[in-house]
């Protein structure tokens, strides 16, 4: 009966990481597992800063080119309106009512006639879809208030789309939903310093990913290394002992290396 092999499973073992090898030689049989070193590798993260910093401070240069140079900065201004009423005196069931019509006061911006009403008014020639998608109208929890941000990359166009959007809103709630007119609780702002994109973070982030980067390509080098650097790599290769070392002087580097004898000693002197 035929048995399934079993996948290669990483086990994480004091300082090595190892795999389940299927494809195992028989001089290993002993060994079934490939061992990462995981202090090996973190030496060879030491011998490769500067190409992990050089590549972490590329990336950062890159994200910075990109955000100064590529990135449109978008303005953020917000206008608010009071949903109870213009009454001086306002009574408890108002102010439940104010609660119960924060919904249907957000829906008022949803509506086309009111993008159409702020197009006209601004000259502005902006589709349905586009106004809408640069206002926003949020309702605090355990307020009264409604807010109505608009973005722009243009910061005074933000204001003003902002409040011709509070004032129009007010107006048509007042015209169609048979109610008091809202107040304007405070108008918007002009913004003098964009909200997005975030210079810092984004130079931070291009930071990380360079060196991420540069560990990703030093890891998978090191993981594919397969040369014989000691002793112990020929056991792990063959399975069979390390004799001795005979050092050699490289005749074209000018470094020294290594033969490593290993098996049985031989009896006779031959090579």
């Amino acid at each position: 009966m035929a048995t399934a092999t079993p996948e290669k499973q990483p086990v994480l073992t004091g300082t090595k990481a190892t795999l389940n090898n299927k494809n195992q030689t028989p001089a290993a049989s002993q060994d079934n597992t490939v061992e990462i070193d995981l202090v090996a590798l973190f030496f060879r993260y030491l011998e490769k800063v500067h190409w992990i910093l050089l590549t972490a401070l590329l990336g950062a240069v890159i994200a910075g080119v990109y955000v100064y140079f590529a990135v449109t900065p978008i303005y953020e201004a917000t206008s608010k309106i009071y949903i109870v009423g213009s009454d001086t005196t306002i009574s408890l069931s108002d102010l439940q009512i104010g609660s119960n019509l924060a919904a249907d006061y957000q829906e008022v911006f949803r509506n086309w006639h009111v993008h159409e009403l702020v197009d006209k008014r601004l000259n502005l020639d902006y589709s349905y879809s586009k106004l809408a998608g640069m206002v926003r109208v949020t309702n605090p929890s355990n307020t009264h208030v409604l807010y109505v941000t608009v973005k722009s990359p243009d910061p005074q166009e933000a204001k003003l789309v902002a409040d011709t959007y509070a004032q129009v809103a007010r107006e048509f709630i007042a015209a169609k939903m048979d109610m008091r007119e809202p107040n304007i609780f405070e108008e918007a702002k002009l913004p003098t310093s964009p909200v997005s994109p975030n210079k810092t973070r984004d130079i931070i982030i291009g930071f990380l990913i360079g060196a991420l980067l540069a560990m990703a390509v030093i890891t998978i080098k090191f993981l594919s290394d397969d040369r014989i650097f000691s002793g112990e790599d020929v056991a792990k290769v063959d399975g069979l002992p390390t004799l001795g070392m005979i050092p050699l002087q490289g005749a074209d580097h000018g470094k020294n290396t290594a033969v490593y004898g290993y098996g049985r000693p031989k009896t006779e002197g031959k090579e």
